[in-house]
């Protein structure tokens, strides 16, 4: 335990102080905002001076775990209410969205002839959550190490890039409405820090909501991980991986989230305490970003090449538009 956390102090720190100089930066450009200052400054941290491997286990703690927390937190100042305003086109929004997103994903990447295990990697990666996601998918695919490192790599920068993008889309389109703008946050991002961060860039309203469309997509990755094993079983004629048996559930954070929030929603939670919630998650948020800035590396991007990286654009580009249509449609 010592050694462990010996390993997530300095890139921990270093997270810290990138968002404390964020939240000062702040105060004079309250346009851009903490969440503005420590992704940048959390990508050149991370690409320059803290590029050392002793830096990564803590920022990925601050990536991870700071954020899994802050999203617990979240559910203590949020009602049943809030969450259930989503309602059901939204869930159903959420379920074409990630239907189009995975058979849009599968049938490129076998046109540009990528392994059938990959493609599939890329569609729960895109669709769901991830590389959270990636990772439950790739035993019941029987998915290469290689494969899956090259589609976590895609899937990240991908979502890094729209991260940015999508707040002036939705500026533009819906001009930030809560809803429209968290919809297409939270349906078309690939992780939750990225949701976070993107929504970060707009108001801590779009934040909650946008965090909740994402929640119904990690949900359905219990879905999508089981009809991804089915249809390996079906191509696997070996009987002893045929009858594997599918272990995936619901992320720890995300049943935390919910028992907080039904706690707040009986009332159980005073106001006080609440508030104190919120702005811890807050607090979390920032230092989370700062991690996530600086876990985005420069040098993977050029790594993958331009017909790998040109597949994870394509999707996110079908993404956006599709999930208009369905915002346009549905909400």
């Amino acid at each position: 335990m010592i050694n462990k956390v010996k390993g997530i102090l300095p890139g921990f720190i270093v997270c810290t102080i990138i968002a404390l100089i964020g939240m000062f930066l702040a105060k004079f450009v309250p346009s851009l905002g903490a969440a503005t200052f420590a992704i940048f400054l959390g990508m050149l941290a991370g690409n320059t001076i803290f590029n050392k491997s002793k830096y990564n286990l803590g920022s990925k703690f601050s990536e991870s775990n700071l954020l899994a927390y802050s999203i617990v937190l979240m559910g203590g100042t949020l009602n049943l209410s809030a969450i259930a305003s989503v309602g059901g086109f939204g869930v159903l929004f959420i379920a074409l969205q990630m239907t189009a997103t995975i058979i849009f994903a599968y049938y490129v990447g076998r046109k540009l002839k990528f392994s059938k295990n990959f493609s599939l990697l890329m569609c729960s990666g895109n669709a769901v959550c991830g590389s959270s996601a990636i990772a439950s998918t790739a035993p019941v695919v029987g998915a290469t190490d290689s494969d899956k490192g090259i589609a976590i790599t895609i899937v990240n920068v991908t979502g890094t890039i729209l991260m940015f993008l999508l707040p002036l889309i939705t500026s533009i389109l819906y001009k930030n409405s809560l809803v429209h703008t968290s919809a297409t946050i939270g349906g078309v991002l690939q992780s939750v820090g990225q949701v976070i961060a993107s929504a970060k860039f707009i108001n801590d309203d779009v934040v909650q909501m946008a965090t909740i469309f994402k929640i119904i997509r990690i949900i359905f990755l219990v879905v999508v991980v089981i009809v991804f094993s089915k249809i390996s079983d079906k191509d696997n004629t070996d009987s002893a991986s045929s009858n594997k048996r599918v272990k995936v559930s619901v992320p720890w954070f995300i049943t935390g989230f919910f028992i907080l929030s039904i706690i707040h929603s009986l009332g159980f939670i005073p106001n006080e305490v609440s508030t104190v919630f919120k702005w811890i998650s807050g607090n979390f948020e920032i230092i989370a970003l700062a991690g996530i800035g600086m876990r985005v590396k420069f040098a993977d991007l050029k790594a993958q090449g331009p017909k790998a990286m040109g597949y994870g654009l394509l999707i996110g580009a079908f993404q956006i538009i599709i999930a208009t249509i369905f915002i346009n449609i549905l909400l």
